[in-house]
C-alpha cells in the first residue's frame, strides 16, 4: 500500500482554556455536573486543558472528533478544535460520516464553483431528506474548510450499498471492494460478540436476531469505508474526520481500520454527555462495554435532554411502520 498523503487528524472533542473549557453551553441538563466541560486524557489518567489538546490534535496523523449527533455542544466544539488545528497553522482535510460516496459528485461541484462559505452544501447533497440533525450544526464546521479552500471528503459508504448489504449480506458488496476493506476477513469471535451486543443495545432490542450479522457487516463496512476515505482523501496535513463517538472507538470502529492500513498517529477523542451518578471518566466505561474508556482523550458536555433513547427509538420505529402501506391480500 502507498504511503498515506498525509496527516489525518481523528477527533471527538476539545477545548482551548485551562481546567472545565467549552462554554457557554446550547444544552442545559446537567450543566452543573462536575464533570462537565472535563478534557480527560484516558491513556494518562489525567485531565488536561484545550490547549494541551489542540496540541495534540496538531500532532497528530489522523484524528477523528466523535459526536452525539443530536448535540447541539458537540458539533459547535468540533467546529472549534477543526478551526484550532487550522489557526495552528495546519490544513488538513474535512471529512464527514454524515456524506456518503453517493454523495461525491455534488460535493465536488459546489466546491469546484468556489464558493464563500458552506451555506448551499446541505442543499446540493439533499440533507433536508436525511434524518441528520439540521445543516447549519454541521455548516459551521464545514464553512470553516470550504473558506480555506481545503477539501471536503463524502467518507462513508455509498448509502445503496450500504442498504444492499443489510439485506443480502457480503454477496452483495463487489469482490475487490470487500477485499480493500478487509470484510473478507473473518472477525475474531470476541469482537463480533461485542458488535452484536452494541448493536442489539443501540436498537434497544427491537433488531431481530436474524438482522444482526447483517448490522455487523454493515458497520464493519461503514468503519473501513471511512478509514480509506480519510487515507486517500489527505492533504499534506492529513485530515479531520467528524463522525459518532461509536465509529472513533480505538478498540473497533475508524482506528482500528486505519491501524490495518499502516496508519500511525491516530487520535480519538469522543464527546459524552455526563450522567447523574457518575462523577468520575471511569464510570462512563461501562456503558461502552469496555474495561476502559476505548478513546484517546473524552470530553464530557451536558446532556441535551433526559428523554429515554429508547422511547425515542420507539417512536421512530412507530413513524416508520405508519408510513408503509397496507399490505395487500395475499402478500
Amino acid at each position: 500500500m502507498r504511503a498515506a498523503p498525509g496527516w489525518v487528524v481523528v477527533v471527538a472533542v476539545s477545548a482551548l482554556a485551562a481546567g472545565p473549557a467549552g462554554g457557554p453551553w446550547q444544552t442545559s441538563v446537567g450543566a452543573d455536573h462536575p464533570l462537565v466541560g472535563v478534557i480527560w486524557d484516558v491513556k494518562a489518567g489525567r485531565v488536561i486543558d484545550e490547549a494541551a489538546l489542540v496540541g495534540r490534535l496538531a500532532a497528530g496523523r489522523f484524528v477523528l472528533l466523535g459526536e452525539k449527533h443530536d448535540n447541539p455542544d458537540h458539533h459547535r466544539l468540533q467546529a472549534r478544535l477543526y478551526g484550532a488545528v487550522l489557526a495552528a497553522g495546519r490544513r488538513p482535510a474535512l471529512a464527514f460520516e454524515m456524506l456518503d460516496g453517493d454523495d461525491a459528485p455534488a460535493v465536488e461541484r459546489y466546491l469546484a464553483c468556489a464558493p464563500a462559505d458552506a451555506a448551499g452544501l446541505g442543499a446540493a447533497v439533499g440533507w433536508e431528506r436525511r434524518s441528520w440533525p439540521a445543516w447549519p450544526q454541521y455548516q459551521q464546521i464545514a464553512d470553516l474548510a470550504v473558506k480555506a479552500a481545503l477539501p471536503v471528503v463524502a467518507a462513508n459508504l455509498p448509502d445503496h450499498l450500504a442498504r444492499a448489504a443489510a439485506r443480502q449480506g457480503l454477496p452483495a458488496l463487489p469482490p475487490e471492494l470487500a477485499a480493500e476493506l478487509g470484510l473478507d476477513q473473518p472477525l475474531p469471535d470476541a469482537l463480533r460478540a461485542a458488535m452484536a451486543k452494541e448493536i442489539a443495545d443501540s436498537h434497544c432490542g427491537f433488531a431481530p436476531p436474524g438482522m444482526l450479522e447483517p448490522m455487523i457487516l454493515v458497520q464493519r463496512a461503514r468503519d473501513a469505508h471511512m478509514a480509506q476515505a480519510a487515507w486517500r482523501g489527505a492533504t499534506a496535513d492529513g485530515t479531520v474526520l467528524i463522525t459518532g463517538f461509536g465509529h472513533a472507538r480505538t478498540d473497533r470502529g475508524v482506528p482500528g481500520h486505519l491501524a490495518r492500513m499502516g496508519a500511525s498517529h491516530v487520535v480519538a477523542v469522543a464527546f459524552l454527555e455526563v450522567q447523574a451518578g457518575k462523577e468520575t471518566a471511569a464510570a462512563y466505561a461501562a456503558d461502552l462495554d469496555a474495561g476502559t474508556l476505548p478513546f484517546d482523550f473524552v470530553w464530557f458536555t451536558p446532556r441535551l435532554d433526559d428523554a429515554d433513547p429508547c422511547e425515542k427509538f420507539r417512536a421512530r420505529l412507530d413513524t416508520l411502520k405508519a408510513a408503509q402501506p397496507p399490505a395487500t391480500p395475499g402478500s
